[in-house]
């Protein structure tokens, strides 16, 4: 199998139906948001990157919240290898790390708080962590008008 390809048409095929968007973890960390009176923008565009999106996003409060896939973002907990083209996966899951540091790294830059969750933490902790900050800086932005 050469590098530049997933190692079979049958893995491909899998791989692309995995969702990316409008996971059962984002779905419920929505849910439980929307629960408690917040209310956000889902698949957000990244300022100033194009084809890059934030997974819930409060832009008033310039917080993004980013709920990263085990497989596909390098969880350091579950991570997996593969073993079948594993030269090429590798390269594939770095790319994935590297794009997700440039996309923290640019919405930092833009004074945006970014909250990175991984799937398998639970929604209700999520949540939690989220209202916080999301509260905490919309204090902070409204002081800043006043002052």
């Amino acid at each position: 199998m050469n590098s530049v390809t997933p190692s079979s048409p049958k893995v491909s095929a899998r791989m692309s139906r995995q969702a990316s968007k409008d996971t059962a973890v984002e779905l419920a960390v929505r849910r439980l948001l929307h629960a408690a009176g917040l209310r956000y923008r889902v698949e957000y565009p990244v300022p100033g990157m194009p084809r890059r999106r934030i997974d819930v996003a409060f832009p008033r409060a310039k917080v993004a919240v980013l709920i990263d896939g085990c497989f596909w973002h390098g969880c350091p907990q579950h991570a997996t290898q593969p073993k079948a083209n594993a030269e090429w996966w590798r390269a594939k899951l770095d790319r994935n790390m590297a794009r997700d540091r440039e996309t923290t790294e640019c919405l930092v830059a833009q004074r945006w708080t970014v909250l990175r969750f991984w799937e398998h933490e639970t929604p209700a902790d999520v949540a939690v962590q989220v209202e916080a900050t999301v509260k905490r800086r919309k204090v902070l932005f409204e002081r800043g008008r006043k002052g």
